[in-house]
């Protein structure tokens, strides 16, 4: 039978895998699709991209079809996001500079405790501190933000500048940043290259922060569905696979190739494996957790997910927030999920939204068949969030 081809856009990041992996690996195949993956350089040729229909469906921040559908963005058709394609991978990385600073401090580099590190952040840093994000929207600003606001930073002490991932590094050299937020492997990409230390695994701050999605228009799905549904299968499946620890050196010696990420294998298996160097000295840490692709349902787009990104855009922006809200859910497609995952054996939350940051610990619950484990989302200053409260 010949295969449908699908042009899709990705970033080079390790958070690709299941675009990748699943065109390396048969998954595509299985349900009659070849991807013709397509690099790219930035976040804003992605979404501009998909929108112009150069690509059929896009890799791409979960909060950027938030930014989309309150009209923040350009006039383009609308965008959906029907699946999360990873929680985590990221890592926050600080100079040299304030590296040796926190050490004269006495600050361990623990990894771990994002209250203590912050807080050093603060004290060593009186001025402004820039930090480099990828996008406007994305989860990277938002953890940045949420963390050095609750650890002593003002709005006028924290500067965040939008950077592309492979940047990163570039910019800490030429003194354009003083740390920055980024998915992997461009936070090791930077210690490896004796620019910087790394601080704190994004984790360290929300234990299940939603990253990447998968990301199509609307009339896409509309006017294409067994497309859309032969595509959310194959990279679900990819996703499981991709769990499997004894895969993830594996994914690391295909993502590190040339056509992809173009780096040394090490780099992406730390990053799939969340054992990191966090300086150019050799220091290690391990961050249980460091990245999921499906495990603990992370590829639901929880509808109250798209309702805490909104809320946090338009607070900042003066934008009513429950309006803001009200727009932005019906662009994380549950219903979508539900129908095309389904018979794929996913398991399926009986609601489409909870309260945010609620699960200290995985947890099972009721599924709407048996029973499913959702993975920890707690805040590390305690935060939650409840749609219905909010606005």
């Amino acid at each position: 039978m010949p295969l449908t081809t699908l042009r899709l856009g990705y970033v080079p990041l390790i958070d690709a895998a299941p675009l990748i992996i699943g065109q390396e690996m048969g998954f595509a195949a299985e349900e009659g699709l070849c991807f013709d993956l397509v690099r790219l350089n930035a976040w804003a040729q992605c979404r501009d991209m998909l929108g112009a229909g150069l690509i059929d469906a896009a890799h791409m921040l979960a909060p950027m079809p938030i930014g989309q559908a309150l009209g923040l963005g350009p006039d383009l058709p609308d965008f959906d996001l029907v699946m999360f394609l990873s929680h985590g991978g990221q890592a926050i990385a600080v100079s040299l500079e304030i590296a040796e600073r926190l050490r004269d401090l006495g600050h361990g580099f623990d990894f771990a405790d994002a209250r203590s590190s912050g807080e050093a952040l603060r004290q060593v840093v009186p001025g402004v501190l820039r930090v480099g994000v990828p996008f406007t929207f994305s989860t990277q600003l938002e953890l940045v933000a949420h963390w050095l606001g609750a650890c002593g930073f003002s709005d006028d002490t924290l500067e965040l500048v939008t950077v592309p991932p492979p940047k990163m590094a570039e910019a800490m050299a030429a003194g354009e940043v003083d740390a920055f937020c980024v998915g992997e492997p461009w936070a090791s990409f930077a210690v490896e290259r004796g620019i910087a230390a790394l601080l704190l695994p994004g984790v360290a701050i929300w234990s299940a922060p939603p990253e990447k999605g998968l990301v199509l228009r609307r009339d896409f799905t509309e006017t294409r569905p067994d497309e859309t549904g032969s595509l959310m299968r194959a990279l679900w499946r990819t996703g499981r696979w991709l769990d499997d620890p004894a895969h993830r050196g594996t994914a690391a010696e295909i993502l590190s190739r040339a056509e992809y990420l173009d780096l040394p294998s090490e780099l992406a298996e730390r990053g799939l494996t969340g054992k990191l160097m966090v300086t150019p000295g050799g220091e290690l840490r391990e961050a249980p957790g460091f990245i999921a692709f499906n495990a603990g349902a992370s590829s639901f787009p929880w509808k109250s997910l798209a309702a805490l990104f909104a809320r946090n855009i338009a607070l900042r922006r003066g934008i009513d927030p429950k309006k803001a809200m009200s727009l932005a859910m019906p662009h994380f497609r549950t219903d979508l999920y539900r129908e095309h995952l389904r018979s794929a054996g996913a398991a399926l939350p009986g609601a489409s939204m909870r309260l945010e940051g609620a699960l200290n610990e995985d947890r099972i619950v009721p599924a709407e068949k048996g029973q499913m484990t959702l993975r920890a989302d707690n805040f590390f200053d305690g935060f939650t969030f409840e749609p219905a409260e909010s606005s």
